[in-house]
C-alpha cells in the first residue's frame, strides 16, 4: 500500500470520527430565520417602548429603567421575547431536521445530546441570573447579560458541532461586554447580536456546509 492510499485512509477515518462526535446536521438557515425574527421583534420592542415612535436610545433608556417589574409594558416585552425564543427553537429544529434528512444523518444521537447539554447549561444559568437581575430591579444589565451568557453557551457547545459556532459565540461575548459601557443602547446591541450576527453566520454556514 503506497503513501497516497495511507493518506486517503487516514482522511476517511478522520472524517468518520468527526461525523460521530459532532452534530453536523445543524442548519445555517435556522440562524438566518432566528436572526430575521429577532430583528423584527427587537424593532417592535424599540417602537413599543417609545410609545409608538422609534425613540432615541436615551429616551428608551429612561423608559426602560422606569419600568416596574410587574408593569404591563414589561410583561408585554417578556411575551415578545418568549415568542422570539420559541420561534428560534422551532425553526432551528425544522431546518436541522430537513438538513439531516438531506445528508442522511440521524437528528438525535450522542453528539446531538452532548451539543444540547453543553448549550443549555450556560443558558439555564444565564436565565436564572437574569431573573435575579429582574428581582433586584437591575433591568439595565439584561442586554449585556443575555448576550454574554448566550455567547458562553455557543462557545461551550461548539466542540460538538460546526466550528463557525465558536466564532459566533466569541462575537456575542465581546458584544455583550462592550454593551456594558453603553448602557441605554441595549436593544440596539440585541438587534446586532441576536439579529444581524445570526444572519451573517447562518449564511456563512449554509454556503460552506449545505449549499450544493
Amino acid at each position: 500500500m503506497n503513501t497516497q492510499e495511507h493518506l486517503n485512509q487516514l482522511t476517511e477515518i478522520k472524517s468518520l470520527m468527526e461525523r460521530s462526535s459532532r452534530c453536523l446536521s445543524l442548519s445555517g438557515l435556522s440562524g438566518v430565520a432566528a436572526g430575521s425574527v429577532a430583528i423584527l421583534c427587537g424593532s417592535y420592542a424599540w417602537w413599543y417602548i417609545g410609545n409608538g415612535t422609534f425613540a432615541t436610545p436615551v429616551t428608551v433608556t429612561n423608559h426602560f429603567l422606569a419600568l416596574p417589574v410587574n408593569s404591563q409594558t414589561f410583561l408585554h416585552l417578556l411575551m415578545v421575547a418568549a415568542f422570539t425564543l420559541v420561534f428560534a427553537i422551532g425553526t432551528a429544529f425544522f431546518f436541522t431536521w430537513q438538513n439531516s434528512q438531506k445528508k442522511g444523518l440521524k437528528i438525535w444521537d450522542a453528539s446531538t445530546k452532548n451539543f444540547l447539554i453543553n448549550l443549555f447549561l450556560p443558558l439555564i444559568a444565564g436565565g436564572l441570573f437574569c431573573l435575579a437581575l429582574i428581582y433586584h430591579g437591575e433591568l439595565y444589565l439584561l442586554a449585556s447579560t443575555t448576550l454574554v451568557f448566550y455567547g458562553l453557551a455557543l462557545l461551550n457547545a461548539s466542540r460538538y458541532t460546526h466550528r463557525e459556532i465558536r466564532y459566533l459565540g466569541i462575537s456575542e461575548i465581546v458584544l455583550g461586554l462592550v454593551s456594558l459601557y453603553f448602557i441605554g443602547y441595549g436593544i440596539l446591541f440585541w438587534l446586532f447580536g441576536f439579529g444581524l450576527l445570526h444572519i451573517v453566520y447562518g449564511l456563512l454556514m449554509y454556503a460552506k456546509h449545505e449549499k450544493v
